[in-house]
């Protein structure tokens, strides 16, 4: 079963957040899949990444930039995993099977009811299959665990 946090976003935007999440994972030489239910972010959040100031490299691609084994970020809207990440990021709502992962970031957008009601059916569903749970939540000193 995947260790999987939620992460709720209420003092940065996404754009703002996900980089520093990220670049915690490759200062681990490890490997992410960031997952985008909103098929129409994916380039504006390339681009996001490529132009982040912290940290200023995120290595990147998509299906679009191709070489997926050579990246050691790959952005999609599907389930694949094709650069054999141990970390996926769920964002915008993207959900579907965490299985091969080791730990699952789902960040959701506080300020977004809809938002926060769907976080909330998928700590439930996650609950439900066994997954190891933990609830971060931002704060003005950082990331805050509040449960789990």
């Amino acid at each position: 079963m995947a260790e999987r946090g939620f992460y709720h976003l209420t003092r940065t935007p996404l754009e703002t957040a996900l980089p520093k999440l990220l670049g915690r994972v490759l200062a681990q030489n490890a490997r992410a899949v960031v997952r985008i239910g909103v098929p129409e972010r994916l380039e504006p959040l390339s681009t996001a990444l490529w132009l982040s100031p912290d940290p200023d490299w995120l290595p990147h691609g998509h299906a679009g930039t191709g070489n997926a084994d050579l990246q050691p970020i790959w952005l999609t809207t599907g389930t694949d995993n094709p650069n054999g990440a141990a970390h996926l990021f769920l964002i915008d709502g993207a959900d579907g099977s965490t299985e091969g992962y080791a730990r699952v970031f789902d960040l959701f957008d506080g300020g977004d009811e809809a938002a926060v009601a769907a976080a909330r059916a998928r700590w439930a569903a996650a609950k439900a299959a066994g997954d190891t749970l933990t609830y971060w939540q931002q704060t003005d000193r950082g990331w805050e665990k509040k449960a789990g």
